[in-house]
């Protein structure tokens, strides 16, 4: 019966090779050019490994049959295909686990052949040279890419696929090239003639996706492993005999790198509080121009954008310290027009504690604190008013620091409040965002510190199912200028959004809602919003504005067509002189230009 069966598919073998052979490439047509959404990118793949595998298992591509680890590799992929197929809705995680597991097996496989040779005795043979040499080189390939298919549990599907889509299109090619050359008759003259040739030209093939595979690999870890980042040293540690009142300075030290030309600048520690009330200390700079002066300074206080959670994250750490948010007009404030800019780290950023990530009141604290510390520096002397500003983050943070000022530093008079792309709404923000990458690296750098500032949430206990490796590998990497791509590619494999929705419906979402800054506000307020932002969408700052406009805050709302998140602070941005002219406004006293009644 066997035997009938086998005879059956070896007469039918060239028109099923060529069947399947255009179904191959079909697929892989679809995969590269149609609009796929995952699952329909698994369901299209499983049909074409099991294509694939059923091609291995059944026809045979020579006269002696087909070998042993073909038809091994035919059932594996036959499996795993209808696994894809009829599994679509796994997601991410376990569709990037059969594709890779498919892979790895694929490549085992191959190894057996280079070792055991093509299962009919031709071990002596030349031709068989050409084969091991070919299997092993496909087995070190096929195992290196399946390994990385692990790592990019989205990425496998969104990106490989087209790498799939190339195998398939390739198989079935192959197929179709060899059931053509059985029609036209080609003998045994002309089998030995172009055996060596095609032997060796895949040889070359095998070796090149080595190398590709290699090259993915290495620019994986890279990638995925953050840039090396100074970890603080002695300077970021509190004093055994720290004051517990806020604001005092600590230490202060010259910066050696990223000074603008025409300024000085220090790093400096000092004290402040947690976001429970109790004693903390955190770090930040001063940028001062170059030449002193006899009068006070007047003091612009910065507040950073998202830079990361953890020590090493500080800005005061980084290459550029002064280029965060609208850094090219802070640093004309100060070099062209006398000012002196004071940023805090944040608690947690350079020295010890859980950094207080958009937690608002806490995050301006620390702000008003390192302002406070400036004008205990020796070496400048500033002003008690101030003009706060602050991007992203920041934005959050100012807008807070300017609605606690009078309570918290009633020695400081705050003339204005600068926010550029606010997280003014946290709550609509993670609701919005929730699905983005963007919003996915927030969630987790959210989901690490909110645990710690917040255990009666128990967050780390109720993250969505697949999350919980990616929210543990972000916490560790960094989000400011070149360090931010791997942050963003971790939060890219994340495969679902961090928060489940009960999550957000609970009391976590309340405490997101509690971060909104509602004002009053003592000083002019100025906001500013890119309408190309992906990450604070416009719609929700205007719903933020229209709030604080009802609410009876005189808002100056300032829309940027074209601008994204980040070119919103650009050097080349249409804000940047805007800003300029603003903030020297509030010092001359000139009257501010809400837009609220505006038509």
């Amino acid at each position: 019966m066997r035997s009938r069966v086998l005879g059956a598919v070896g007469a039918l073998s060239i028109p099923l090779r060529a069947a399947i052979g255009i179904a191959a490439v079909g697929v892989g047509a679809l995969l590269f050019f149609a609009p796929l959404r995952v699952q329909t990118v698994a369901l299209v793949t499983g049909v074409g490994f099991a294509l694939v595998g059923i091609a291995a298992a059944l026809i045979p591509q020579t006269r002696g049959g087909v070998p042993l680890h073909a038809r091994v590799l035919g059932g594996v992929l036959v499996v795993l295909g209808v696994a894809m197929a009829l599994w679509p809705s796994a997601g991410a995680p376990g569709l990037a686990f059969l594709i890779g597991a498919a892979l790895i097996v694929h490549g085992l496989l191959a190894a057996w052949q280079a070792v055991r040779g093509d299962g009919r005795g031709h071990v002596g043979r030349v031709g068989s040279v050409d084969r091991r040499i070919t299997a092993g080189l496909t087995a070190v390939a096929s195992i290196t890419v399946g390994v990385v298919a692990f790592s990019w549990p989205v990425l496998t599907i969104v990106l490989f696929r087209f790498g799939v889509a190339a195998w398939f299109v390739f198989l079935g090619l192959q197929l179709l090239f060899t059931a053509l050359l059985e029609l036209r008759g080609h003998g045994d003259v002309n089998r030995r003639r172009h055996r060596t040739t095609r032997g060796w030209t895949r040889t070359i093939a095998a070796a090149s996706a080595l190398v590709i595979a290699v090259l993915l690999a290495y620019g994986s870890v890279r990638l995925l492993s953050g840039v090396p980042l100074p970890e603080p040293g002695a300077f970021y540690t509190a004093p055994a005999n720290a004051p517990t009142e806020p604001g005092r300075l600590l230490r202060s030290e010259p910066l050696d790198q990223g000074v603008p030309d025409g300024a000085r600048g220090w790093r400096i520690l000092y004290t402040t509080t947690h976001p429970d009330g109790a004693a903390a200390v955190s770090s930040g700079t001063i940028l001062a121009p170059e030449h002193p002066s006899d009068d006070p300074y007047p003091l612009l206080t910065f507040a950073h954008g998202t830079t990361g959670i953890a020590p090493k994250c500080a800005p005061s750490l980084a290459a550029a310290p002064f280029d965060d948010g609208a850094g090219t007009a802070l640093q004309e404030m100060v070099t062209q027009h006398g000012w002196v800019a004071v940023t805090s780290d944040y608690i947690g950023l350079g020295t010890q504690g859980t950094h207080p990530y958009l937690v608002g009141e806490a995050e301006a604290r620390n702000v008003l604190d390192a302002s406070r510390a400036a004008r205990e520096f020796d070496e400048i002397s500033t002003t008690t008013d101030t003009v706060v500003w602050g991007h992203s983050q920041g934005g959050q943070a100012a807008l807070w620091t300017g609605q606690i000022a009078r309570g918290y530093a009633p020695e400081l008079d705050v003339k204005g409040v600068a926010a550029f792309a606010p997280a003014a709404d946290l709550f609509g923000l993670a609701e919005s965002d929730k699905t983005e990458v963007g919003g996915k690296t927030i969630s987790a750098y959210i989901a690490t510190t909110w645990n710690r500032l917040y255990p009666e949430l128990r967050l780390d206990e109720h993250l969505t199912p697949g999350s919980e490796r990616g929210v543990e590998k972000i916490q560790d990497l960094c989000f400011n200028g070149k360090d931010a791509l791997p942050a963003l590619l971790r939060g890219s494999q994340i495969p679902n959004q961090v928060f489940p929705d009960r999550l957000l419906d609970g009391e976590f979402g309340t405490k997101l809602k509690r971060q909104t800054p509602v004002g009053p506000f003592p000083a002019p307020v100025l906001v500013a919003q890119g309408l190309a932002d992906p990450l604070v969408k416009p719609a929700l700052q205007q719903n933020w504005i229209d709030a604080r406009c009802t609410a009876g805050e005189p808002i100056d709302y300032r829309t940027f067509p074209g601008l994204s998140h980040m070119s919103l602070v650009a050097a080349d941005s249409p804000l940047t002189p805007q800003l300029v002219q603003w903030t020297l406004d509030r010092r001359s006293g000139t009257a501010p230009t809400p837009t609220c009644n505006a038509g």
